[in-house]
């Protein structure tokens, strides 16, 4: 995905030399998290609106200069690792600096995750399966097998959590009937932790355990 057409300029730097006012002035303003700060022209990092509301208006930005969180990313940066980058620093506003670490804008992070929407992943139709195995028993690549041999599409998988014992995997499907995935999964011995609401395996159970209570109570 090119990420060039996401640059946004309208945000200039403040100055470390500026007020703290000025910076609270600025988060009135807008809706973001943080505010990129420069010295002399170079980046120094971003305050956030929280740090800027616990320190005196009348302050410089340079009496406070220890809350500045220096994240940012690079022209090149894949748009995941951008996604990763606002996650792990908890913003909506990612400075972007080029190889001489020239401020050049920053991204915002609805426009990252508009392009994350866009992906098959998403837009594609299909069914989502979460599964679960045993953390040093699964793989991609079986898991590739699985649904491939049910002759439908990966249109994508991830950790969606992990601990010590057991990683899950959410995996998006297309051009298939989920319920036969879901038999394959099992046979290679997967929980299936969410399917989809036609899960003929669950549904069976269900009617056997029904019919069973109405032979039990007669």
């Amino acid at each position: 995905m090119e990420l060039q057409d996401f640059v946004i300029n309208d945000i200039k730097p403040l100055s470390i030399t500026d007020k703290v006012s000025d910076l609270k002035l600025l988060f009135n303003q807008l809706t973001y998290s943080h505010i990129p700060i420069h010295k002399d022209g170079v980046y120094m990092g971003c305050v956030s609106e929280t740090d800027a509301h616990c320190f005196e208006g009348a302050n410089s930005i340079s009496d406070c200069n220890y809350a500045i969180e220096g994240f940012f990313v690079r022209p090149t940066t894949i748009w995941l690792d951008v996604l990763e980058a606002f996650a792990q620093n908890d913003s909506n506003i990612m400075p972007i600096l080029d190889q001489n670490n020239k401020y050049l804008g920053y991204y915002e992070l609805n426009d990252i995750i508009h392009l994350f929407n866009e992906t098959p992943f998403f837009a594609e139709p299909g069914g989502i399966l979460i599964v679960e195995k045993g953390i040093n028993d699964y793989s991609f690549s079986e898991i590739s097998q699985i649904v491939e041999s049910n002759n439908a599409k990966l249109l994508g998988a991830f950790i969606s959590k992990m601990d010590s014992d057991l990683v899950r995997i959410t995996v998006k499907i297309g051009n298939a009937s989920i319920n036969d995935v879901i038999h394959t999964f099992r046979r290679y011995s997967y929980n299936i932790i969410s399917g989809h609401e036609e899960d003929s395996y669950i549904e069976s159970l269900k009617d056997r355990s029904q019919y069973l209570d109405k032979y039990l109570n007669m």
